[in-house]
């Protein structure tokens, strides 16, 4: 059971990635993939989207799967994980950020 007040935490935190990313009801593909059925998909491979870059290709071929663990990891340094990939965003510096919006995401892309 994911804590309602963590939720609506990380809804404000998803406002640092709506410029490029959309979840829930009927997300689309912006400048970065939607982030709908995220939890489990291979990195790289958002259905309809083109625009990965080869390194965030190569980690899915590689077999990264986009699960809390990871997800906290790419979104806590992005470049740091993934050294090429066309997500501009430097990342999230507060672990409570993190856990909020990780909790969000996976309410709102089931």
């Amino acid at each position: 059971v994911v804590d309602p007040a963590l939720v609506k935490e990380g809804e404000k935190v998803f406002r640092k990635c709506k410029a490029c990313h959309a979840v829930g009801g009927k997300a689309k593909h912006k400048i970065g993939p939607h982030l709908n059925g995220l939890f489990g998909r291979i990195a790289g491979t958002a259905e309809g989207f083109r625009k990965y870059s080869k390194d965030m290709q190569k980690a899915g071929a590689d077999g990264l799967v986009w699960d809390e663990e990871t997800l906290t990891a790419f979104l806590a340094k992005p470049r740091s994980m993934i050294k090429r990939t066309r997500m501009a965003f430097a990342g999230l510096k507060k672990e409570d950020d993190l856990k909020a919006v990780i909790a969000y995401m996976k309410v709102m892309s089931e």
